[in-house]
């Protein structure tokens, strides 16, 4: 770690310090949204499901280049940590996002990585 990155003393802010930890929340089901979503395959397929409200899984196989036993496995782990829902028509099974939050979270991850990839280009 570089000196540039920390403070020169230590100075903690107590009464700052003891707010923040009393609006903490548990974060536990968060790190596993993120744990899933930092996975480039599922976040392919969160992607796609922004883009089309439902695909079947076939579909989503041919969308990330792989078999449909794959893609049905990175969906049912979307499906088990709430992020994606299935529904079965006939021999089908097509999976959606869950909600505008999820939905919300994929677009937003997107653009931030758009926006510092071209920030990153006029530096340069």
């Amino acid at each position: 770690m570089q000196a540039k990155d920390m403070c020169e003393v230590t100075k903690v802010h107590e009464d700052v310090v003891l707010s923040v930890k009393k609006q903490m929340p548990e974060l536990t089901m968060a790190v596993k949204i993120f744990k899933a979503l930092a996975d480039e395959t599922r976040l392919k397929i969160a992607y796609a499901l922004t883009i089309e409200e439902e695909l079947c899984v076939c579909d989503v196989g041919e969308i990330i280049g792989s078999s449909t036993a794959t893609a049905s496995h990175h969906l049912r782990l979307l499906r088990d940590l709430s992020l994606a829902k299935s529904r079965r028509k006939g021999k089908l099974v097509y999976y959606s996002l869950t909600d505008h939050h999820v939905n919300a979270l994929v677009k937003i991850a997107y653009e931030h990585a758009i926006e510092e990839s071209e920030k990153d280009g006029e530096s340069n």
